[in-house]
Parts: structure tokens; C-alpha cells; sequence
């Protein structure tokens, strides 16, 4: 039988441990590893050249949305804490769009995803701000060649799927695809609708650079802000916020609070005024059967919040 990470059900929470100490050199940035993604920022430049068009900043928005929608219905609350069901196929749907975002495979991503609830804010959390900083928790990272290798033995469970294997493994086929797409469009428009005032390397540059580099950042802030800044609703044994602007900015992921006092649940904003347009996808993605069991925080949560925060059960990250 596999060995679980972290710690027992019961067992106290280990105090938040604040490293500073200098990198390891498996943790210093790997530059010639990443040229991929150091590329997509400097290709955002190409604006400069290329100018701007309604249809291209159009097109940009759009591809933001459904990314991120990719990564946080699938990557996130699928893939990562099974927050609700769904079948094979829109399961690799859901895998493909997300890899679209170029934030590598979703069985990579869900992976170290886990890791950081079993072991959040404390010196064995791979991207914690209160233990190695800002920067590191932001990007720092996600360079470092430590953190390259998928952590199968903690996704088990989505890992016997060869299909989802596969796309992990072969990741950057799903953003050149998109890539290839925009292309295609943009010279397609540039032919038959020239009023447009667009074309490939504008389509591509909104599209596909702009849109990527925005949905790394708006993702990174996750991992970085909202552990610094915001409220905090429940007394969970991390430095984890609520951050209505992140919520804003990732379709829901900011009521990070809420998510680290029940990360299985769903839904992340709690309250109807918690803004969560993953949630009401997903609602409505469920009328048409294409998912089921959404998975909501239970009666004694809102009890807990209704009553004051109050400190996590231990047996709680285990649960993540």
C-alpha cells in the first residue's frame, strides 16, 4: 500500500517554520529549463510591433476565461480535490483546456497541488511566502528543477488514466495547438475581413502571449497574495486569505481561506456574495449532466463561521 504524505489524522499541526537560508542548487532558477516560459513573456513585447485591435484584446479576454476556467474547474477543484464528478471524456476536456494555459500537465499540476495543502506554510510547502518568500511562493518556484518532476505517488487515483499520462507527459502540445489556432485566425480574418484590422501575429500575440502571461500572474497570486493579504474567516493552521480582487481575477480561487478550512468543497466562495464564476459554471455545466455530485461545505462550516473562526482540525489536511 502507497504511504500517505504528511501527518495522521489527530496529530498537531507542526509550528510555521521561517527559512531563510540560501537556495539548494536543485532550487536556484533554472533558466536554460524555462526558456518556454521566460519566452512567452518576452513575446508579449511583440505588441509594441503589432499594435492592438478590438477582436485581438477580444479574443485575449476570451482566452483568459476559458483557460482559467481550465485550470480552476479542472486542474484545481477537479483534479486536485475531486470536488465533483464528471465522465472520461469531459474529464480530459477539462485536462486539455487547462494544459492550454501552459502551466504544464494537470497530473503535474494537481500533484504538487496536494502536497501544498498536506504540508501548508510550513518549510516542507513547496510555495509558501511566510517561509521562504514572496518571490519564491510566486515563481521562484516553479523554476526550480526540484519542483520539475510529477509527484505520481500523490495522484494516484487520476494517474491510471494512460490518456491523462500522456497529455502530463506531452503538456506543451495543448498551448502550441492553441497557438496553431490563432494563427490560422488571425490570417483568416486578415483575408476575408481585413476591416478588422487584424491578423496571425496580432491574433497571437493577444490571444495567446498577453492572456498567458495574465493567467500565469493571476494564478501565481494564489500561491503568493493570498497568503499575505486579505481576511480571514476561519483560524486554519496556514497564513491563507480571502481576497475578493484574486477571486476576481481567477473566476473564484481568491476565498482562499474558505478553501483551506474545506478544500474538497466545490464551491470556494461560501456566501452568495462571494463572487465564484467556477461555481456557477460548474452549476450550470451540471443542468446538462456533463457533471454531478458538486460537493458543498457542510452545515457545521457555516456553523464555524457563523460562530467566530476557529483553529482547523489536523485532520482536516488530510482530507485535502
Amino acid at each position: 500500500m502507497m504511504k500517505k504524505l504528511g501527518r495522521r489524522a489527530g496529530q498537531p499541526s507542526p509550528p510555521i517554520v521561517r527559512i531563510r537560508r540560501p537556495l539548494a542548487l536543485d532550487e536556484r532558477p533554472d533558466i536554460a529549463g524555462n526558456l518556454g516560459f521566460i519566452g512567452i513573456h518576452l513575446f508579449c513585447f511583440a505588441v509594441l510591433v503589432t499594435g492592438w485591435s478590438a477582436v485581438a484584446v477580444t479574443v485575449a479576454l476570451l482566452t483568459y476565461v476559458i483557460r482559467a476556467f481550465g485550470l480552476t474547474a479542472g486542474y484545481h477543484r477537479y483534479f486536485a480535490h475531486r470536488g465533483f464528478k464528471t465522465g472520461r471524456v469531459f474529464q480530459f476536456i477539462l485536462a486539455f483546456i487547462g494544459a492550454t494555459a501552459a502551466q504544464k500537465g494537470p497530473l503535474w499540476w494537481a500533484a504538487h497541488h496536494r502536497h501544498h495543502h498536506r504540508f501548508a506554510d510550513t518549510e516542507h510547502d513547496i510555495h509558501s511566502p511566510g517561509v521562504r518568500g514572496f518571490l519564491w511562493a510566486h515563481v521562484g518556484w516553479v523554476l526550480a528543477p526540484k519542483n520539475e518532476p510529477t509527484k505520481y505517488q500523490s495522484i494516484p487515483d487520476f494517474a491510471k488514466y494512460p490518456e491523462l499520462v500522456m497529455l502530463n507527459r506531452w503538456h506543451y502540445v495543448a498551448p502550441a495547438s492553441l497557438v496553431v489556432a490563432l494563427l490560422a485566425l488571425g490570417q483568416v480574418l486578415a483575408v476575408y475581413a481585413p476591416w478588422l484590422g487584424t491578423g496571425p501575429l496580432q491574433l497571437t500575440v493577444w490571444g495567446f502571449g498577453i492572456s498567458t502571461v495574465c493567467l500565469y500572474h493571476a494564478t501565481f497570486f494564489v500561491n503568493s497574495l493570498a497568503h499575505v493579504s486579505g481576511s480571514r474567516r476561519f483560524m486554519t493552521r496556514d497564513d491563507s486569505r480571502n481576497n475578493p480582487l484574486i477571486s476576481l481575477l481567477t473566476l473564484g480561487e481568491g476565498w482562499h481561506n474558505n478553501h483551506h478550512r474545506y478544500p474538497s468543497s466545490e464551491r470556494q466562495g461560501f456566501y452568495w456574495w462571494e463572487f465564484d464564476m467556477t461555481h456557477y459554471i460548474l452549476r450550470m455545466l451540471s443542468w446538462f449532466g456533463l457533471v454531478w455530485d458538486l460537493r458543498a461545505p457542510p452545515p457545521e462550516i457555516y456553523a464555524e463561521a457563523k460562530a467566530g473562526a476557529s483553529t482547523e482540525p489536523a485532520s482536516n489536511r488530510e482530507a485535502a
